[in-house]
């Protein structure tokens, strides 16, 4: 199995950016835990005041695909959902660099 890498972008509703991350920050420990995940990081576009981009690295394809069906990812999309206006995804293949 080879890694697995995605750039994600969340566009938040007019003026909820700060709510969407602070909830998503604040479920970050199911992701502390969450089997194959080596990184998840949550970032505010310096661009965009409703924008949140995203950048995970799994040990593979199928670790983030088991996240998605892991209960309490299903219940943070569950509650995020009222603040999210859009999203879009970017799979990667890693190929190194410093950190990896």
């Amino acid at each position: 199995m080879s890694k697995f890498a995605m750039f994600g972008k969340l566009t938040a509703h007019e003026g909820k950016r700060e709510e969407l991350a602070e909830m998503m920050l604040a479920s970050s420990a199911t992701l502390n835990s969450m089997e194959g995940c080596i990184y998840y990081i949550l970032h505010a576009a310096e661009d965009d005041p409703n924008d949140l981009w995203i950048t995970e690295l799994w040990e593979s394809q199928e670790f983030h695909a088991a996240s998605l069906q892991n209960e309490k990812v299903l219940e943070l999309i569950g509650r995020c959902r009222h603040l999210i206006a859009g999203g879009s995804a970017v799979k990667v293949r890693p190929l190194g660099g410093k950190g990896f």
